[in-house]
């Protein structure tokens, strides 16, 4: 069997913590005092599009919270909503050891809005590990659509046998494995570091 050559990692969940997740949306609506149900109800019918770029967060915060008056200003909740977002360290150390090591190629494989998304990459400094990001927002296409994976296969010119998938999700792991990606589902940094070295990733 091939050595992985490619390594595609999630961010929300491996790198950092989730950044809007369900978790984040309840702090949102507890600090906030927004209406739970209307706010869910109201998310789950734009998520999609602000995943795939085609709807910006001005425009997301429009249909899902600023629709009515409130108490707090646009910047008060996008600053919140930003500052949900924390790096695990013992992942990114695993991480800065494959990128400094140069025998890998490193890519995100995430979903993610577009500025939210930026601002990850540029205040976590995550450039200084991954050569490309392939981010659902950049793509228009989300995990799990197999079409993700695909484009990240293609777009680095790797078979999917020299390609390891990382992600904290079940399904999305599942939808790899069909492409013929090899897989880790991520549990914690010291089952991560294990299965890469089962795997043959040097780290």
């Amino acid at each position: 069997m091939l050595e992985p050559t490619a390594l595609f990692w999630d961010v929300g969940g491996v790198l950092l913590s989730n950044g809007w997740d369900r978790a984040a949306r309840r702090r949102a609506i507890d600090q906030f005092r927004l209406d739970r149900e209307e706010f869910e109800d109201r998310h789950e019918l734009v998520v999609s599009a602000f995943e795939k770029g085609q709807l910006g967060l001005e425009d997301y915060l429009k249909r899902t919270v600023f629709y009515e008056p409130r108490a707090f200003t646009r910047q008060q909740f996008e600053e919140f909503l930003f500052a949900q977002s924390k790096p695990d360290p013992e992942t990114l150390n695993i991480v800065d050891r494959l990128a400094r090591s140069r025998k890998y190629l490193l890519a995100t494989l995430n979903n993610e809005s577009q500025e939210l998304n930026e601002y990850r990459i540029s205040h976590f400094g995550l450039r200084t590990y991954f050569m490309v990001f392939f981010s659902s927002c950049y793509l228009g296409v989300r995990k799990p659509d197999e079409a993700i994976y695909r484009l990240a296969l293609h777009l680095t010119g790797r078979t999917p046998e020299e390609c390891l998938f990382i992600d904290d999700r079940a399904l999305n792991v599942e939808c790899a494995q069909r492409c013929g990606m090899r897989t880790i589902h991520f549990h914690d940094p010291v089952q991560l570091l294990q299965d890469l070295r089962l795997i043959g990733v040097e780290v």
